[in-house]
């Protein structure tokens, strides 16, 4: 019966260069102290209020498909030049 691979422990790590007592991470995981996405300012307008207007300009037109993209680009500009 062939035997089990040994696990790999701290001392490997320690071996191979990490510090001790780290723990090695997952390949392809990066790493970011940062946020994902722009900052956004307190007067921009949130998704819910655009979604609200773009939803009252797919309203005025009668309710014609196939331009929710454009309300929600209209929507998102005049919300945003809001005082």
């Amino acid at each position: 019966m062939a035997k089990k691979p040994a696990r790999s422990t701290a001392n490997d790590a320690a071996a191979a260069g990490a510090p001790a007592g780290s723990k090695p991470r997952a390949r392809g995981v990066k790493v970011s102290s940062q946020a994902a996405g722009p900052a956004r300012s307190f007067d921009d307008p949130t998704d819910e209020e655009i979604r609200a207007r773009a939803y009252e300009m797919y309203l005025e037109r009668g309710g014609d498909h196939g331009l929710d993209f454009d309300d929600w680009l209209r929507a998102e500009r005049e919300l945003k030049r809001r005082p």
